[in-house]
């Protein structure tokens, strides 16, 4: 891990420890088979995973994690695992439709952070052909994708119940598809293949559109699932999975308001939250029985990954004063405080699992799984099957959102740190960014690390980048000296922001 993992200290002690604690379950997923190396969701076999016991389900939060990893070699072979040996991206056992997984999207953000875009060039006919057969099962004349709600990894969801087999034009599904059809017409740009690209560009652009005129309430101000039946109505319930279109930037500015929900108690904010439905809802529920995992109401790692994903993109790209990078900082810290374990002798000890309790932080299918077993550890059904549960992200939300390296595919390092202004000091050492060896440090009085005040980047050891205070910054990686000058960060960013959306 020394060799491999980026180095990170703050104030906030408990978020460094869930940093290296999450760092090293993730280490303990890496498989090495004869098919190169895979990610695995959980530790144990389960008779549900496919070959080498890998589930794609939580596929693409492995892209998000492991990109940071120094070796890409683990990246590389798990990313053509799943498209050329034996991976299956689509199905998955005992079922005839798989998982949802936005697979393209999860190799671009790969070579964001690699800087070798060759990957993704290699593989583009794959990924056509996969998004292809994602059209052809799950799109409808409509132009909507729609999928379970378990195979979105969201079983018994309060909306789900609302059409036979649980199908629904999802939020979720139609906002992976945009990301994905996003990031292939990117590669095939790159690829010189103009005709793909625009292509692919504008069933983004009808997938976006549909996705605002179909699934989003007006009057609730919230995406919410539409049932895959005659004359369908659109669900009543919030539910968290509606913030997923941020996660791809996919909505108008004008539908930044549905984040004022992620902080009102009557909404998604719990103690050890966020719930993954709305608590005013009368199917909200946190219950020990029927379905160990549960969307109607626990908290769900998988999901509040999405989130804080979704959110630090609001922070980053959007305008708008609903919600603060102070906001960020308490979600995030409200997810660390949730991974931890009581022991029978009264120890706390840092833990992830499948799902828990969003008001007292008990790790709910383990506890129902530990009733149903009689106190047995089978590990396909009983306790021990979530320990180390490999489905969600968090090392990504402290190196992209929270200290805020924003990955480009140019020669240039954008970073916006949503670290709180309380804080005096943090580094983040050892990031391998486009081949180089990347510092982001703050020290507000210039005595921690003795490189001056304030905010700085490194490359190779070698200053690109600075700034008074927690701000916007951006660097160029291959700069000559006189361009290696301090710029007003705010000022450039915001500029960007406006061409963007020009």
């Amino acid at each position: 891990m020394r060799k491999t993992v980026p180095r990170f200290e703050c104030p906030d002690k408990a978020i460094e420890e869930t940093y290296c604690f999450r760092w090293w379950t993730f280490r303990k997923h890496l498989k090495e088979t004869p098919d190169g190396f895979v990610v695995t969701e959980f530790l144990p076999p389960v008779p549900w995973a496919g070959k080498h016991n890998t589930i794609s389900c939580a596929a693409a939060h492995h892209f998000r994690e492991g990109r940071w990893l120094h070796d890409s070699r683990y990246l590389d072979d798990y990313a053509r695992f799943w498209l050329r040996r034996g991976g299956e991206p689509r199905t998955c056992i005992n079922t005839n439709r798989g998982y949802s997984f936005w697979i393209a999207d999860s190799l671009l953000a790969h070579a964001k952070v690699s800087g070798r875009f060759d990957l993704c060039l290699e593989l583009l006919p794959e990924l056509i052909a996969n998004y292809e057969a994602w059209e052809s099962t799950q799109r409808d004349p409509n132009g909507l994708f729609w999928q379970r709600d378990d195979r979105d990894g969201m079983e018994r969801s309060i909306s789900g119940r609302l059409a036979p087999g649980e199908l629904g034009y999802r939020a979720t599904i139609n906002s992976y598809m945009y990301g994905d059809a996003l990031a292939i017409a990117a590669i095939a740009d790159r690829a010189g293949d103009a005709d793909c690209a625009t292509r692919f560009q504008h069933r983004a652009a009808d997938i976006r559109r549909l996705t605002q005129e179909h699934l989003w309430d007006p009057e609730a101000r919230f995406f919410k699932v539409l049932p895959r039946i005659d004359h369908p109505t659109l669900s009543d319930a919030r539910e968290l999975h509606g913030y997923t279109p941020w996660y791809f930037n996919l909505p108008d500015p004008d539908k930044s308001d549905a984040w004022s929900q992620l902080i009102d108690p009557r909404g998604f904010y719990a103690p050890f939250g966020p719930a993954t439905a709305e608590q005013r809802h009368p199917g909200f529920t946190v219950s020990y029985e029927g379905h160990a995992c549960q969307w109607n109401g626990p908290s769900w790692p998988f999901s509040t990954a999405v989130t804080l994903t979704a959110m630090a993109n609001l922070l980053n790209d959007y305008t708008q004063e609903v919600v603060s990078r102070d906001d960020y900082y308490r979600t995030l810290k409200i997810y660390t405080q949730s991974h931890h374990l009581r022991l029978d002798d009264g120890r706390d000890v840092p833990w992830i699992d499948e799902n828990l309790n969003p008001f007292t932080g008990e790790w709910l299918a383990r506890a129902s799984m530990k009733i149903w077993e009689d106190g047995k550890a089978d590990p396909a059904k009983g306790e021990e099957r979530g320990k180390d549960y490999n489905h969600s992200t968090y090392c990504d939300l402290i190196i992209n959102g929270l200290i805020g390296i924003r990955p480009q595919e140019d020669d240039t390092i954008a970073i916006n740190p949503l670290a709180p202004d309380t804080w005096d000091y943090f580094c983040l050492d050892g990031v391998r960014y486009h081949g180089r060896a990347i510092t982001v440090l703050f020290d507000r009085t210039g005595q921690k690390y003795r490189k001056g005040k304030g905010l700085r980047i490194l490359a190779d050891g070698k200053e690109i980048a600075a700034a008074a205070s927690l701000s916007p910054l951006r660097g160029r990686l291959n700069a000559s000296p006189s361009e290696q000058q301090p710029q007003n960060a705010e000022q450039s960013v915001a500029q960007r922001r406006g061409e963007r959306r020009r």
